[in-house]
């Protein structure tokens, strides 16, 4: 059901400063420590425990019904007063440890990939990396495939906490990329091969359709097309081994070359089990 207006505006819009702390969840506030929750209440009780104790020492009563009259009036000020205006003055302060935790995360160094066509001539790459650079991202690792048109660039970034993915599409475009894409990644973009195997399955897993690319950048391979689709053949001087194709179900065979280092029994059974495992994806999506 829809709020009136007029509700709307009588809320209290949360500061700027702890609202980035609330609990995506339940809209709470983390428990502030107890050093300073504890230095709070004294700030706020103080002055309202004098202020008590003075107007009741000076009224002429009994001995017992003072203590009880001060005991009562400064419990009740306490939990509906005190409290509540220590949690509501103070939540700068009291939530200041947090608040500053926070924002080291924000701006500590984030991993991306990114993806993006660049012409096939020289001082290409070196525009890219002019334009990532004005945002202090840095290239960790960069994979090169061949496509019509140019060449497709897929990089490993590091960038400032603060660097969002529309910045760094803005830089790619501005740097002479095409169609660029970017995706958060994982430091395990940068592990070993059986470690990046899993990472590129789970890739496959999300999008079958990334078969080709991710079999490229696991066997750091470059993919030939078809004559049908206007690409080239293998270089007929390639040596045993330095060709590897594998099926699937709904183009026909992929082919990959790798000058000067021939595959191996191992990358060949990686690159075979991704390709079931799109095909397996690609067929259950097919029949549901």
């Amino acid at each position: 059901m829809t709020r009136p207006a007029s509700s709307k505006s009588d809320r209290k819009a949360p500061s700027p400063g702890t609202s980035e702390l609330s609990c995506e969840v339940c809209g709470q506030m983390p428990e502030p420590t107890k050093a300073r929750l504890t230095l709070a209440n004294i700030a706020v009780m103080l002055p309202i425990e004098l202020l008590v104790h003075a107007a009741v020492v000076g009224m002429h009563l009994p001995y017992a019904a003072k203590v009880l009259v001060l005991t009562m009036t400064a419990t009740i000020l306490v939990i509906w007063v005190a409290e509540p205006s220590a949690a509501r003055m103070l939540r700068a302060w009291l939530h200041a440890p947090a608040l500053r935790h926070r924002r080291r995360l924000v701006t500590a160094p984030a991993l991306w990939r990114a993806r993006t066509v660049l012409r096939d001539k020289p001082g290409s790459l070196q525009k890219v990396t002019q334009a990532l650079a004005g945002l202090d991202t840095n290239i960790l690792s960069i994979h090169v495939h061949p496509v019509a048109g140019g060449v497709l660039d897929e990089f490993v970034l590091s960038a400032p906490g603060e660097v969002r993915e529309a910045e760094l599409l803005r830089a790619l475009r501005g740097g002479g990329g095409i169609d660029p894409h970017v995706w958060p990644t994982t430091a395990l973009a940068m592990a070993d091969g059986q470690t990046g195997a899993l990472s590129l399955a789970a890739r496959i897993a999300a999008s079958p359709d990334e078969l080709p690319m991710a079999v490229a950048e696991l066997l750091r391979a470059r993919i030939l097309p078809g004559p049908s689709a206007g690409g080239i053949e293998a270089p007929a001087a390639a040596g045993d081994g330095m060709v590897l194709k594998i099926p699937t179900a709904w183009d026909g065979p992929i082919t990959f070359y790798r000058p000067g280092e021939p595959f191996t029994p191992a990358e060949s059974a990686r690159a075979h089990r991704l390709a079931e495992l799109a095909e397996i994806l690609a067929h259950r999506t097919a029949v549901h």
